[in-house]
């Protein structure tokens, strides 16, 4: 078997606001194992800016892996929970090769009708405009759950946009959760969590800067709005820092990016570690192309939990791979007469 990477960059279909600035376009790495002209692909989402090993080394580490694999995998993955983003695709490319070469990574998810998974509608940041634009079109397409980035632009106007759904449909019709990317000081963030409590937010998701535990627990015991960690769990790469994360600061949701905290046996120690503590999850991509998608959405349909999942970023480039997934307002879905095309990675 031969095993190699490819770097590809993926672009936007126009360009995205989020708390780090601009997207225009960005980079992914996928470990391609090869057998008998049968491919198995893994995604290494690495996020720039933002992943806990974007450093130094990283194609130099990618190179090592992929010269070990997949003779050595259990001692790699062992190696790996400083680099998550490899962890992802290394766990990724194993089960596509264990499972037949299908980019079928969790089979008993996948029956005769493939399956749907509830997901929101993301609105990205901008100018009011573009923001309230992008709103009437999630709405009018009958999205029943809202997530709207803040922080990035006047909090009055912010309010704007929240009273403008709320005013059309109540928190039974649409849901609305936010996220501030830790865009807020402690005093700021009660004193906006207090006037967002009006309109009924199902969770706000990082209020503060990560690595700020006791204020992030002062905050929560005070918010009238359920808080989500997200950024938090970032570089949180053992049990007993994970343990001990939860402990302190009891964060009624966590934001789980599989890609970021290290792949799906990350996820399943936080969701074992948020449910002991009477807490819930939502499963959230993190701008993965079609490929990471594809093995997220499928750990997700193992079990999800009562909320719409954050996987409806599928559309968002020109040149993604083809797949059987299709998104509508209803959900993620995948499709068992559809196929893949990896034309673009050859």
């Amino acid at each position: 078997m031969n095993c190699y990477f490819k770097k590809y960059t993926l672009q936007l279909h126009k360009p995205g606001g989020t708390s780090r600035g601009v997207l225009l376009n960005k980079d992914s790495y996928f470990i391609i194992c090869e057998e008998d002209g049968k491919k198995a692909y893994g995604e290494c989402n690495l996020f720039a800016g933002l992943s806990y090993d974007d450093r130094e080394g990283y194609e130099e580490k990618l190179k090592e892996v992929c010269k070990r694999l997949p003779a050595e995998k259990e001692k790699i993955l062992s190696e790996l929970s400083e680099w998550p983003s490899i962890y992802f695709g290394v766990e990724m490319v194993l089960k596509d090769i264990e499972n037949g070469y299908r980019q079928i990574i969790y089979p008993q998810v996948i029956n005769g009708h493939g399956f749907s998974i509830p997901i929101n509608g993301l609105i990205w940041m901008g100018e009011k405009q573009e923001m309230k634009a992008q709103i009437v079109s999630k709405l009018e397409a009958g999205y029943k759950s809202i997530k709207l980035k803040i922080g990035a632009i006047d909090f009055e106007t912010e309010l704007e946009l929240i009273r403008f759904i709320r005013k059309q449909f109540n928190a039974d019709e649409v849901e609305i959760r936010l996220d501030a990317n830790g865009a807020f000081g402690f005093n700021e963030a009660i004193e906006k969590l207090k006037r967002l409590s009006d309109y009924d937010i199902s969770y706000l998701e990082q209020p503060i800067k990560a690595g700020q535990w006791q204020q992030m627990a002062a905050l929560i015991e005070k918010s009238p709005v359920n808080i989500a960690l997200d950024e938090d769990l970032i570089g949180v790469t053992n049990t007993e820092q994970r343990h001990a994360l939860i402990q302190t600061i009891s964060p009624q949701l966590l934001i789980l990016k599989p890609a970021l905290i290290g792949g799906f046996a990350a996820a399943d120690e936080w969701k074992r570690l948020i449910e002991e503590k009477g807490g819930s999850w939502v499963i959230t991509s993190a701008l993965e192309s079609n490929i990471g998608l594809n093995a997220i959405a499928q750990y997700t349909a193992l079990g999800r939990s009562a909320y719409a999942q954050g996987l409806g970023t599928g559309q968002l480039y020109t040149n993604n791979f083809p797949s059987p997934y299709t998104v509508d307002t209803q959900g993620l879905h995948y499709h068992t007469n559809r196929s893949w095309d990896f034309s673009l990675l050859s």
